[in-house]
């Protein structure tokens, strides 16, 4: 029988604020479990596993930051709706380090196959970069490019990587004008 007042959502937003508070790698069934002053076996009722916990936690905090990404390029095209877009991932990363290190992982497709949040993301990322003319392959290639800038500046600024007297807003700022720019004059996979 479930102890009363446990739920699998409030596990899961347990678990993100851990993730939040101590590191997404040290959110463990047992830390939850201590969190709602329970054994670890109470939490078994609402989750099959740490595995299905983390996964989670990496889908309620991609729910989140899409919904923040979503607010924030409503209206918006072209070079606006990327900067609002790529101002809102960063801010929910910076903000929420955890539940961001949770959007992360590698997640087992068969498990969020029907998941809205994700569909949602896939709805407003390519919409955004349609805007700039691009179909497939070039928009599996231009998304790519764009998650792996964004990470890797906000992983860096989280951990204090830019040393240089420069202010990190400036830079940001160059980097999205750059991203910008590549994305009106995209190499077309068509071109080639």
């Amino acid at each position: 029988m479930p102890r009363a007042g446990l739920s699998a959502d409030r596990v899961v937003a347990a678990a993100a604020d851990l993730a939040d508070e101590a590191g997404f790698e040290n959110v463990t069934l047992s830390a939850v479990a201590r969190h709602f002053g329970v054994k670890d076996a109470s939490l078994y009722t609402h989750v099959k596993n740490l595995q299905e916990l983390r996964t989670r936690v990496a889908l309620l905090a991609g729910a989140e930051m899409i919904d923040e990404i979503a607010e924030a390029v409503a209206g918006r095209a072209g070079k606006d709706a990327l900067a609002a877009f790529a101002g809102a991932y960063r801010e929910y990363a910076l903000r929420h380090p955890g539940r961001y290190a949770a959007t992360q992982i590698r997640i087992d497709q068969s498990f969020v196959a029907d998941s809205p949040a994700l569909r949602r993301t896939a709805e407003i990322t390519y919409g955004m970069l349609r805007a700039y003319g691009l179909d497939e392959p070039d928009l599996t290639d231009a998304v790519r490019l764009l998650r792996s800038t964004f990470h890797g500046y906000c992983a860096l600024e989280a951990t204090g990587g830019f040393g240089a007297p420069r202010d990190v807003q400036a830079s940001w700022d160059k980097a999205v004008d750059a991203l910008h720019t590549a994305l009106e004059h995209w190499p077309r996979e068509s071109d080639g």
